[in-house]
């Protein structure tokens, strides 16, 4: 397996823990009444606000984390190249990945539109969201393994 492969494995299973240890402590506090908010914008503002660099940072860390232990297990350094094909397989995931989260973000005005609860829009929103990035590290996998 490929040091790209494994590095995108890694990345998957950081991105589902984070989102749901995330999660579930969000939720888990809200239930206890932690959150003064008096309205539903507000604590979905903060759950996104505050996802965002909690998961930028942990993701920083698992990677770290991650290289060294490959340095030392296979005694082989992170490739410092990028060729072209690393460089077409990023815009391809990418690509998907913006399409998953466009199709997300109009699903999410939906309920809007059918005057359903604002927190129907911003499950909907978070989880393209989620969503989005899972199917861009699998077209990366995909794509290594199966080549361009």
């Amino acid at each position: 397996m490929s040091f790209q492969e494994k590095r995108n494995i890694v990345s998957l299973i950081s991105t589902l823990l984070i989102f749901s240890l995330y999660s579930m402590y969000v939720f888990q506090k809200y239930q206890e009444g932690s959150f003064h908010t008096s309205n539903a914008f507000s604590f979905w503002g903060a759950f996104i606000l505050i996802l965002i660099p909690v998961s930028i940072l942990a993701k920083i860390i698992i990677h770290i984390v991650f290289s060294m232990i490959n340095t030392i297990a296979t005694k082989e350094k992170e490739p410092r190249i990028t060729d072209e094909l690393d460089k077409l397989i990023e815009l391809k995931s990418t690509r998907n990945s913006h399409y998953v989260f466009i199709i997300g973000f109009l699903l999410a005005m939906i309920p809007l539109v059918m005057d359903q609860p604002p927190y129907v829009m911003f499950i909907i929103l978070i989880s393209s969201g989620l969503l989005s990035e899972v199917i861009g590290v699998i077209t990366k996998l995909y794509l290594y393994r199966r080549g361009v």
